[in-house]
């Protein structure tokens, strides 16, 4: 089962005595953790916990910890992090605990990896929980973002609104939820969050060179956007997280570009693709100048280039979305 599934059906942790989780996302091991009595509360003085980082831990001791008897506590915990070392050369050992463990205690295991194959794996998912806790990508972390916020915060927030949000502050769970906070503390009462929320609150100083890199492509002011794409480049940024961000924002003018060719009202067209009010006079202005036709090809650029950084091409990415500026700035 996967952390955000788990979540949501669970307030507290079942008592179990073998609790594995495992993937890469920090954020989401914790908020498990907050379910486990004791982790939850450090001053509960009816869990004893030991925690020991994989490396350092001995399997006898750590069984011994398990098997004891507590005379101050109800309940013992023994929790290994990064644990993946200690159980590759623990596994038998391991296997023989898990067949008869401790009712009264529990094992943590924070893994990495978690083959679900193998006897231990199957031992522990009958006996107790092996949990997931992968990150999550594309609409998987949109749905997630939405579901936060409506369910924590009590706040809306589309998917477009949400897809934004992850283009400017990436996809870690725990700066998402920073961020979102961030978010909910702006808005008060109100209860949808904007797009315009979020471009007032969001990214930083990454956010205003962004922008400044698309209105600059959008202007045809193609040196200065190759500018702001090598500060962006510098500061540790992908190349595929900037072609999420130009993908967000030109994406709606090639949505505009096909909804003019029906209704022959571009600046309408532009307000039903998404485009932001202050920016309708600009993008009108671009599309005018770039030319129907190549106003058309806008999303085709955007998936050749997307199927090029994902190993389509060999050329490197951020000399693919050099070229990309060229070709959309006309």
């Amino acid at each position: 089962m996967h952390a955000t599934e788990f979540l949501t059906k669970h307030t507290a942790l079942p008592e179990v005595p073998v609790l594995v989780l495992y993937g890469g996302e920090r954020f989401l091991k914790l908020e498990i953790l907050k379910l486990v009595p004791g982790c939850a509360d450090p001053d509960d003085d009816t869990v004893e916990i030991t925690r020991v980082v994989g490396k350092d831990a001995d399997l006898r001791t750590v069984c011994d910890e398990l098997l004891t008897v507590s005379m101050f506590g109800d309940h013992r915990i023994v929790m290994i992090d990064e644990a993946d070392d200690f159980i590759t050369k623990n596994r038998a050992g391991l296997e023989k605990y898990v067949d008869n463990p401790a009712r009264t205690s529990l094992l943590i295991l924070d893994v990495k990896s978690w083959p679900k194959n193998t006897k231990l794996a199957k031992a522990t998912g009958k006996v107790g929980l092996n949990i997931e806790c992968g990150e999550l990508k594309g609409p998987a972390l949109v749905q997630w973002l939405i579901k936060a916020a409506k369910e924590v915060h009590q706040k809306k927030l589309d998917r477009d609104t949400a897809q934004l949000i992850v283009q400017l502050a990436g996809d870690s769970l725990g700066l998402l939820q920073q961020e979102l906070n961030k978010l909910v503390s702006l808005v008060g009462d109100v209860e949808t969050i904007t797009q315009e929320d979020v471009t007032r609150v969001v990214g930083g100083w990454r956010l205003e060179t962004t922008w400044t890199m698309l209105d600059a492509i959008r202007d045809g002011y193609v040196g200065k956007a190759l500018e702001c794409l090598d500060k962006l480049i510098m500061a540790g940024d992908a190349p595929q997280k900037v072609l999420g961000g130009l993908t967000f924002t030109f994406r709606k003018l090639a949505e505009a570009t096909e909804y003019a060719r029906q209704t022959r009202d571009l600046p309408g067209a532009l307000k039903s693709a998404g485009v932001f009010p202050a920016a309708i006079g600009a993008s009108e202005s671009y599309l005018k100048r770039i030319g129907f036709e190549k106003a058309s090809r806008i999303f085709q650029m955007l998936v050749e280039a997307d199927a090029n950084m994902k190993g389509g091409s060999r050329v490197d990415p951020k000399v693919q979305l050099e070229a990309l500026f060229v070709q959309l700035a006309g």
